[in-house]
């Protein structure tokens, strides 16, 4: 799946930003070749399992002028640089707690000179600065992930969506989701994308 198909779903893009995502595939698979941070079977899916899923929150949400984001467990990078490409004008931190996945994060934020991205070797608990949303492909399960985040969460709304948690996943969550006494919304991402890759994958936010 070439890069067009990033435009065929976000016809908007800008020149700089259409660069930004052809660049993103030669740039993974310079790094992964070096430091392992997406699996190799996974890989000839780039575009579709990586970049697309991580801008299905962009189908949901289109972040405001300053709007501040954290991106948990990142890994290389995923869902944070995607939509630090898609949205310029929005803060992105991206945390991880491995340092060789941040420092691939680090190289690839540099050579797409993504001046909205800031980094962070720390785990999830460290992280002290608060944040309209915290976004992340399913680290762990949501009753675990929710304690460590929720003191990140600023309590003033100011997107379509109210601050929380924006959380990537798959499968069938009426179990991961029993006793969470928050306020669920859960968007099925088949009804934003035609790929079968999306078929079972679902967007949940979770208000704080």
């Amino acid at each position: 799946m070439p890069a067009d198909t990033v435009n065929h779903y976000f016809p908007k893009l800008t020149s700089e930003q259409k660069v930004q995502f052809d660049l993103l595939e030669p740039l993974y698979t310079e790094w992964n070749s070096r430091i392992n941070v997406i699996s190799r079977k996974d890989f000839q899916f780039f575009y579709e399992r990586h970049v697309l899923h991580s801008l299905a929150i962009a189908k949901v949400i289109s972040f405001t002028l300053g709007t501040k984001v954290l991106d948990v467990g990142t890994g290389g990078g995923f869902p944070g640089i995607p939509l630090a490409i898609l949205f310029p004008e929005t803060h992105f931190h991206l945390v991880d707690s491995i340092g060789k996945k941040i420092k691939v994060v680090n190289e690839v934020v540099q050579a797409l000179q993504l001046k909205n991205v800031i980094t962070s070797y720390a785990r999830a608990e460290e992280v002290k600065q608060k944040f309209d949303f915290v976004i992340s492909r399913a680290v762990t399960q949501l009753q675990q992930f929710i304690p460590w985040i929720e003191k990140n969460i600023l309590t003033k709304n100011i997107n379509s969506l109210p601050n929380g948690i924006l959380y990537l996943k798959g499968g069938d969550l009426t179990e991961e989701l029993v006793g969470i006494k928050k306020k669920i919304q859960i968007f099925e991402l088949k009804n934003y994308f035609e790929e079968e890759f999306f078929e079972t994958k679902k967007l949940i936010w979770v208000g704080i």
